[in-house]
């Protein structure tokens, strides 16, 4: 059972509202009252810390920070279900990458964020891991290589994302690329530590021609400006309002 003994007024209320969220069974109570017989985690604040420091060898203390909720509960459960399975990230690359955390076996949290956002948002995830993994599919080379040239102190692993894509049904629109992230961090992947992020004539000529389709005015960025959106300086969008301003269209 999890319990939650805090005097802090933010740690309670985000610790009990994300247990609440994810539909976990605990108990509540002060910080100086003894725990129950059943108590297998303890959920507290660091300046309460040290009050379970003779709790049984078996109860596992979690110390929550304001603001780090998801994190703290993502500790809980991973010590209540015992497994303490290791943390890895997969990573569907793309514009907007979808990325997937597990521990052990469980999906403990999900994003599909803008691919400029990518690498802090990962960051974050693995900061207070021991030994995380990151692991990145192979697809959407330009993307991914941006991600892996940018991660720092943290093992990466590339992946063959070959058939990570699942089928969708009714109503999963959207859910793909965050499954595809859950099923390649699975799979293992050769280690790598930066990876060509030069684009090829070919790749420059589809976000050319992609600028085209996407201007109001057919208008078609140059190779510099698609070079930056290749690399993820810029979105499209940003890269067609830049061509106009250095076109002199914007003044």
């Amino acid at each position: 059972m999890i319990v939650v003994a805090t005097a802090d007024f933010e740690v309670y209320h985000g610790v009990v509202n994300e247990l609440r969220d994810r539909g976990t069974t605990f108990t509540t109570l002060e910080p100086d009252q003894p725990l129950p017989k059943r108590t297998t985690v303890v959920v507290t604040d660091a300046e309460h810390v040290d009050a379970f420091a003779d709790a049984e060898p078996t109860v596992t203390t979690i110390v929550a920070e304001p603001g780090e909720s998801r994190s703290a509960v993502d500790r809980a459960l991973t010590a209540l279900r015992g497994d303490g399975g290791r943390t890895t990230v997969g990573v569907d690359p793309g514009r907007r990458p979808g990325i997937a955390v597990l521990t052990g076996e469980t999906v403990v949290a999900a994003f599909q964020v803008p691919l400029a956002d990518a690498v802090e948002r990962i960051q974050r995830e693995v900061r207070d891991a021991a030994d995380p993994v990151v692991r990145i599919g192979d697809g959407a080379r330009l993307q991914g290589s941006t991600i892996v040239n940018d991660l720092e102190g943290v093992r990466v692993e590339l992946v063959d994302e070959t058939g990570t894509t699942p089928y969708l049904g009714t109503g999963a629109r959207g859910m793909g690329d965050v499954l595809a992230a859950v099923n390649i961090a699975r799979l293992e992947g050769k280690p790598i530590e930066a990876r060509d992020v030069e684009p090829t004539a070919g790749e420059l000529q589809v976000i050319k021609d992609r600028s085209r389709e996407q201007s109001e005015t057919n208008r078609t960025i140059d190779e510099e400006l698609a070079r930056r959106v290749a690399a993820g300086e810029l979105t499209i969008e940003e890269a067609l309002a830049e061509h106009r301003r250095l076109s002199g269209e914007d003044s």
